[in-house]
């Protein structure tokens, strides 16, 4: 009887214990282009590859709105996203807030999150921008 109840507890373990999730790591490189003046709008393209060998090709679009001014470019950005599951969560609308101010040559930087996926963005760049902005930065597939 003891070993009946202790493969039964076993049983129960082995199988309501749900298996460890495997998570990858996914990178985006990229290149963005715009303006703003009070109104931010930025498009731009990319391509996401993650650990797992899943691959993308990925629109981008920013837009938001602060008391920001300025025209500029990013080429060959990087980002790096947090672990997820698969690259179908890469897509979405992140929450951004950015500081900024350049003329001619600058480096980019920015940190945005959507729910439990985070984004983490550098890059080089020209253009002339200065102040702040509040947005989303939206990533579709192409």
């Amino acid at each position: 009887m003891m070993v009946r109840s202790l493969a039964i507890v076993i049983g129960v373990v082995f199988f309501a214990t749900p298996a460890a999730a495997e998570f990858t790591k996914c990178k985006l490189t990229y290149n963005l282009s715009g303006w703003s003046v009070l109104y931010k709008k930025y498009d731009g393209s990319g391509r996401v590859t993650c650990d797992n060998g899943e691959s993308a090709d990925v629109r981008i679009v920013s837009r938001g709105g602060g008391i920001s001014f300025g025209k500029s470019e990013v080429d060959n950005g990087r980002g790096t996203f947090s672990r997820v599951k698969d690259i179908s969560e890469i897509y979405g609308t992140y929450v951004v807030a950015d500081v900024n101010a350049g003329i001619g040559p600058a480096v980019d930087s920015a940190a945005m999150t959507k729910g439990a996926v985070s984004l983490v963005l550098s890059g080089t760049g020209r253009g002339t921008t200065l102040g702040f902005s509040f947005g989303g930065f939206t990533i579709k597939q192409m």
